[in-house]
């Protein structure tokens, strides 16, 4: 009965893995990286490099950044050189929020008149309101730049590898969340890792599971060393389950879950709510979840992952509807516990799913 049940439950991960697959190949055309949909002329119109009739060359980046991703996917650009200097640098299609991406693009002109020696020593920030965006668009260039030199620096494995201070932080916090929930039951200590879910996971590392995070890596492949925090995330929403810890990631670790726990111990009126009205919202939530994803499949609508409240905590960069979701819900949370996991949630949902053992 033991491995019947682990049998299913592994099934039922394989089958959410489908389902996500099936939206990142209608929405990406690839998986993992690997381009599964092309014209006869495709690989022409991204390789790497190609030449103009009057010299220009074209870098592209598509496949040289292919690993590096804003907030929605791959962001690649072209890069026109002439003469050693760069003339031009143009965005390619991206699934980046189109407002935040047009705030990021304004970076593009920084290297424009530079030569390519010039531009390998530029230091750019991000822009302030679209820091994922940026980010993509720097490191686009910055390997558009070194092949465009015909640099003979290898890349090492250890060179993808993040150990800025907000990583290690943020590794630090999810780790407490994957091992202390197992051996303390206490009060306090949970209020304290809620507290560093939502300052640390939430506002400052802006790592979290959601519609977003999960396409953008099938997509896209998983970077451990270049995302370890997103990978450790990960490993507690669809790994833990298997071993026994269902809805671990939900209930442990998820910064908008916790903070609407923490919104929760504010006031001291509630609002009881039947059980006949949990089982409706409940109901609720799984049509409206299966409504969702036919939006999904069919490519109806894809902009409603940008309405999760997760992205608030990266309110730079977050959608107004996100926002506004996000504080709808988290002022009902002061009276209702964790109404948005309970009764909405499509990312909760589908892990439910992923964690089914009959």
């Amino acid at each position: 009965m033991r491995y019947t049940k682990q049998i299913t439950q592994i099934l039922s991960l394989f089958s959410v893995l489908l389902m996500i697959t099936a939206v990142s190949v209608r929405r990406d055309g690839k998986w993992l990286g690997h381009p599964l949909r092309q014209q006869a002329d495709t690989a022409a119109v991204n390789s790497p490099l190609r030449t103009e009739q009057d010299g220009t060359q074209i870098i592209n980046t598509t496949s040289l950044g292919k690993d590096i991703t804003g907030f929605g996917g791959t962001v690649p650009l072209e890069i026109s050189v002439r003469g050693g200097i760069i003339t031009e640098v143009r965005a390619l299609h991206n699934q980046e929020t189109p407002d935040f991406f047009a705030r990021a693009s304004t970076l593009l002109d920084k290297w424009r008149g530079k030569t390519l020696g010039q531009a390998a020593s530029m230091k750019v920030d991000a822009v302030s309101g679209a820091t994922f965006s940026s980010r993509a668009i720097i490191g686009n260039m910055q390997r558009g730049i070194v092949f465009a030199q015909r640099s003979a620096v290898k890349d090492h494995w250890y060179s993808q590898l993040d150990l800025s201070v907000k990583t290690i932080a943020g590794l630090i916090v999810a780790l407490m969340a994957a091992i202390l929930p197992l051996f303390v039951r206490n009060k306090v200590y949970r209020i304290i890792q809620q507290v560093l879910n939502v300052a640390v996971l939430g506002f400052w590392c802006g790592s979290f599971i959601n519609y977003t995070t999960l396409i953008s890596l099938t997509s896209n492949g998983l970077r451990p060393l270049a995302t370890p925090v997103a990978t450790e995330l990960l490993i507690l929403a669809f790994v833990y389950p298997l071993f026994g810890r269902k809805t671990y990631y939900c209930t442990q670790v998820c910064p908008f879950g916790s903070i609407q726990e923490l919104a929760f111990c504010c006031i001291p009126f509630k609002v009881k709510i039947g059980a006949k009205w949990v089982k409706r919202l409940d109901i609720f939530r799984q049509f409206l979840w299966a409504a969702l994803m036919v939006c999904l499949w069919t490519g109806a609508w894809y902009g409603w992952i940008d309405l999760e409240p997760f992205s608030a905590f990266v309110f730079e960069s977050a959608s107004v509807g996100a926002i506004v979701i996000a504080v709808v819900f988290l002022a009902l949370s002061t009276v209702i516990m964790r109404p948005y996991c309970r009764f909405v949630c499509p990312t909760g949902t589908i892990l439910k799913i992923s964690q089914t053992e009959k």
